[in-house]
C-alpha cells in the first residue's frame, strides 16, 4: 500500500508541471478569450491599443452582431462556407483514400512507391499546397490552359475568382434548419439507445428530439434574425480549394484505411467466399462494416481541421478574397488588423464550440468504450 502511494506521489510530481502549464496556457487562455468576447474591447479604435484601455462588459452583443448585425454578413457566408467545405472535404477524402487503400490491398506491383507517392503531399505544409495548386489553378493558365494540349479551346472556369453560388438559403432560415437537423439526430440517437436496452439515454433523447422538432416546425418558422432576407450559398470559388484541400489529406486516410484492411483477418475473406459471397458482397457485407470505426475517426480528424482551416486558404486565395473566406481568416483580420479584439475573440470562440461539437462526443464514446472493455 505504501509503495503505491509513493508511485502515485511520483506520478502527481511529474504530471503536475504539464498539468499547470496546460492549464495556464490553453485553458486558460481559453477563458480568457471567452471573457474577451464579452467585452467591447477594440470597439473604439482609440482604446483598442492603449497600453491601459477601458474595457466595458457587454455580455452577447458581439455574438448578436455576428448572427443578426447589418455588417456581419461575410462572417454569415463563411459560417456557410465552412460548412460546405468540411462536408465535401470528408466526402472526398474518405472517397479517396478509401479508393486509393482498395487498389494497394491488392498488391500491385511497385506497391512501396506508389504508397509513398499517395503519402507525400501530406508531408507538406498547407502553406506549400496552397502555393501550388494557386499556380495550377490561374484562371489565366494552369489547368484552364490544358485542353490547349488537345488543340481544344482554353477553359474559362474562374476557380478561386469565381462570383458565382449554387443552393442558396436564406439566413433567417438557419434557427429553423439547425432545429431540425440536431432534432432529427437526437431522434436516431435515441432509437439507437432503444435498441440497445439504453433506456434513460433513450428517453432523454427522444424528448429533447421532440422538444427541437415540436420547436422548429411551431416557432421557427416565424422567426427572422434578420430585418430583409439574406442569401447565403455554396461558392463555386472554394472548389479549387477544397481540391487542393484533399489532395493533401487523402494519403492521410488512405493510409488508415490500408491499415485497416490489412487488419482484417483472412479467414473472415475466405469464409464469405466460401458461403458464396461475391467480391461485391464480401466488401458491402464483411470488409466495410469493419471499416466503420476507422471512417468515424477519420471524420473527425478532417472535421477538426477542416473547421479550423486558414493557411490554405491564406495562401491560395490570400485574405481579402471574400468568395472563399473562412471564419479563422476574419478572426485574423478582425484581430490584427482592424484591432477588433473582442470581435475576433467572438469568432474564436465560436469555433472553439463548432470544434467541440465534433470533437467531444467522439471523446465521450471512446471513454465509454474503453471503461466498458475495462
Amino acid at each position: 500500500m505504501k509503495g503505491l502511494s509513493k508511485d502515485r506521489l511520483w506520478a502527481i510530481i511529474v504530471l503536475l508541471p504539464s498539468i499547470i502549464l496546460l492549464g495556464i496556457f490553453v485553458y486558460g487562455f481559453i477563458g480568457r478569450t471567452v471573457y474577451v468576447s464579452l467585452t467591447d474591447w477594440g470597439n473604439d479604435p482609440a482604446q483598442a491599443m492603449a497600453l491601459h484601455p477601458v474595457i466595458k462588459f457587454v455580455g452577447l452583443d458581439n455574438y448578436k452582431e455576428l448572427f443578426s448585425g447589418f455588417l456581419q454578413s461575410r462572417f454569415r457566408q463563411e459560417l456557410v462556407s465552412t460548412i460546405f467545405f468540411t462536408v465535401f472535404f470528408i466526402l472526398g477524402c474518405l472517397g479517396a483514400g478509401l479508393g486509393l487503400a482498395l487498389i494497394l490491398d491488392r498488391n500491385p506491383k511497385g506497391e512501396g512507391l506508389w504508397r509513398t507517392i499517395f503519402l507525400f503531399p501530406m508531408s507538406l505544409s498547407f502553406i506549400v499546397t496552397g502555393t501550388i495548386w494557386r499556380w495550377m489553378l490561374q484562371p489565366q493558365g494552369g489547368l484552364n490552359m490544358a485542353p490547349t494540349v488537345l488543340g481544344g479551346q482554353p477553359a474559362t472556369f474562374g476557380w478561386m475568382s469565381s462570383t458565382d453560388a449554387i443552393w442558396k438559403f436564406d439566413w433567417n432560415k438557419l434557427p429553423l434548419l439547425t432545429a431540425s437537423v440536431v432534432g432529427l439526430v437526437l431522434a436516431w440517437v435515441a432509437f439507437g439507445a432503444f435498441r440497445r436496452a439504453e433506456r434513460t439515454r433513450a428517453v432523454v433523447a427522444a424528448i429533447c428530439a421532440a422538444l427541437l422538432l415540436g420547436w422548429a416546425l411551431f416557432v421557427g418558422p416565424n422567426l427572422h434574425l434578420l430585418a430583409a432576407p439574406e442569401l447565403h450559398g455554396f461558392n463555386l470559388a472554394l472548389i479549387g480549394i477544397i481540391i487542393a484541400a484533399v489532395w493533401q489529406m487523402s494519403g492521410y486516410t488512405m493510409a488508415l484505411y490500408l491499415a485497416g484492411l490489412r487488419g482484417i483477418p483472412e479467414e473472415l475473406r475466405e469464409a464469405a467466399q466460401v458461403d458464396g459471397a461475391t467480391q461485391t458482397q464480401m466488401y458491402r457485407s464483411v470488409i466495410f462494416p469493419l471499416l466503420a470505426p476507422i471512417s468515424l475517426s477519420a471524420m473527425i480528424i478532417l472535421g477538426h481541421i477542416s473547421l479550423k482551416i486558414f493557411d490554405l486558404v491564406y495562401a491560395m486565395s490570400g485574405p481579402d478574397n471574400t468568395f472563399t473566406s473562412v471564419p479563422a481568416l476574419n478572426m485574423y483580420l478582425t484581430s490584427f488588423r482592424q484591432n477588433q479584439f473582442a470581435m475576433g475573440a467572438a469568432i474564436g470562440t465560436i469555433l472553439l464550440i463548432l470544434v467541440a461539437f465534433v470533437i467531444v462526443p467522439y471523446l465521450s464514446s471512446q471513454f465509454r468504450t474503453q471503461e466498458g472493455h475495462a
